[in-house]
C-alpha cells in the first residue's frame, strides 16, 4: 500500500475507531461490574476488545501493575475469541454478501488482535486486507491515550506506557512504496513471504489453544468478553452497512 491508500482507509475508519473504542470501554466496565468480574480483569478484557487484543492488554496491564493471573485471564479470553473469529468471520462476510471494503472495515472493528484481523481479511481478499490492516493499525494508536487515561483514572504516577512501534514501521513501509514505486516486484515478493509468515503465526496461535487456556478464562470473564464481542460486532456491522 502507498501513503494515499493508507490515508484514504485510515480517514474512513477514524470515526468508527473513536466511537467504538469509547463505547466498548464504557460498556465493558459496566458489564464487568454487573457480572462481578475482578476489576483488573474487567479493565483488561475491555481494553483488549476495544483496541487490539494482546497489545492493549500488555500496555494497560503495565499501567495497572496487574498481577499475573489477571493478565493470563484477559489474554486467554481474547485469545479464544480471536481463534473463533478467524474461522467464523470470512464465511459470515460471504453469507452477508459484504463487499471487500465492508468486510475489511468490519473485521478491523470487531476482531481483537491485529494478526487475527489480517488473517481473516487476507482470506476474504486483497482489498479487504488493505482496508483492515490500515484501520486496525490506526486503531492500535489508541493504546497510548487509553494507557494515559487509565494512569490518570487510577492516579498511577510514572506508569510505563508501551508504544506500538510496529505501526510506525507500517507507515515507513508505505512511505517507501510511495517514494520508490519502481520496486513493485520486490515489494510483491516481500508480500508473499509475509503471507507465509502470517500463516505460520496463525498456525502456532492455534497450537496454543488448549483446555488449560480455556479453563484459565473463567465463566464470568468469558461472558464479559463474549457480550462485548457480540455488541461491537453487531454495532459495527450496522454502521458499516449504512456507510459503505
Amino acid at each position: 500500500m502507498n501513503l494515499q491508500q493508507v490515508w484514504t482507509a485510515g480517514r474512513l475508519g477514524f470515526g468508527f475507531t473513536v466511537a467504538t473504542v469509547a463505547g466498548t470501554m464504557l460498556l465493558g466496565l459496566l458489564v464487568g461490574r454487573a457480572l462481578r468480574v475482578e476489576s483488573q480483569v474487567a479493565c483488561l478484557v475491555s481494553s483488549g476488545t476495544a483496541i487490539c487484543g494482546g497489545s492493549a492488554i500488555a500496555a494497560v496491564g503495565a499501567v495497572l501493575n496487574a498481577d499475573r493471573k489477571a493478565m493470563s485471564v484477559a489474554l486467554a479470553t481474547v485469545f479464544v475469541l480471536n481463534s473463533i473469529a478467524l474461522f467464523v468471520f470470512p464465511p459470515l462476510g460471504h453469507a452477508l454478501d459484504m463487499s471487500q471494503q465492508q468486510f475489511g472495515l468490519w473485521s478491523a472493528i470487531a476482531i481483537h488482535d491485529t494478526s487475527s484481523v489480517v488473517g481473516a481479511a487476507a482470506k476474504y481478499g486483497d482489498a479487504a486486507l488493505q482496508m483492515a490492516t490500515t484501520v486496525k493499525l490506526t486503531r492500535a494508536l489508541w493504546i497510548i491515550p487509553l494507557a494515559l487515561g487509565v494512569a490518570l483514572a487510577t492516579r498511577r504516577k510514572g506508569a510505563r506506557i508501551a508504544i506500538p512501534w510496529f505501526i510506525f514501521l507500517f507507515v515507513l513501509a508505505a512511505a517507501v512504496r510511495t517514494v520508490l514505486p519502481q520496486g513493485a516486484v520486490a515489494y510483491d515478493a516481500i508480500k508473499q513471504v509475509a503471507k507465509i509468515g502470517l500463516t505460520l503465526t496463525l498456525f502456532f496461535i492455534g497450537c496454543g489453544l488448549s483446555r488449560d487456556a480455556v479453563r484459565t478464562v473463567g465463566v464470568r470473564a468469558m461472558v464479559q468478553g463474549v457480550i462485548l464481542w457480540i455488541v461491537i460486532s453487531l454495532a459495527g456491522l450496522v454502521a458499516v452497512r449504512s456507510i459503505l
